[in-house]
């Protein structure tokens, strides 16, 4: 019988768990090649070293969390503030993106180059929010505050620990949806 092997993809989602549950340091090959019950010798098939590694990580989430919504989000189509939304769920309602969007953002508070990918991510998102607000809202500072505001009630929401006066928080975020985003 042969050696058990994984595949590149394995390995990502591997570091990727390993992000999202103890941060960057957490991911180290030995432990990795451990959880998918293998040897560390695969991983080198796949990866120079383990900044390749990380490397790959940040492509994948960047991929699924930026290219892939938004290509989503043009494809099933609806007006602006549907647009949006589905954006927002997608990408912070989500058990796959909300956990690693985090840890991104956590990691990017101490690397520089971390830091420059969120800036990138971040930027298509807010291009995208300043795109479908401008849809029904002229004024361009209206339209930059607009999209801050939503793009931090999507991100800041999860990390509130405040009740809302007898209203849940879907209640809260519905509201502010509307605030935001009716003409």
């Amino acid at each position: 019988m042969g050696a058990v092997r994984t595949t590149r993809e394995k390995w990502i989602e591997e570091g990727l768990a390993a992000l999202t549950a103890r941060g960057p340091d957490a991911v180290r090959i030995e432990v990795l090649a451990r959880r998918l019950g293998v040897t560390k010798g695969g991983f080198y098939g796949y990866f120079a070293d383990r900044e390749a590694l990380l490397e790959a990580m940040l492509d994948t989430w960047e991929r699924e969390s930026a290219d892939d919504v938004i290509d989503r989000v043009e494809r099933e189509g609806g007006d602006p503030k549907t647009k949006i939304q589905r954006a927002g769920v997608l990408t912070f309602s989500s058990d796959r993106l909300l956990p690693i969007d985090l840890a991104v953002r956590d990691w990017a508070r101490r690397d520089a180059a971390v830091a420059e990918r969120l800036r990138r991510v971040d930027n298509r998102r807010m291009a995208l929010l300043r795109e479908m607000i401008g849809t029904f809202c002229t004024d361009p500072d209206e339209v930059e505050a607009r999209s801050l505001l939503a793009f931090c009630v999507a991100i800041g929401h999860h990390s509130l620990a405040a009740d809302h006066e007898g209203r849940t928080r879907a209640e809260v975020l519905s509201r502010a949806s509307d605030l935001l985003l009716n003409r």
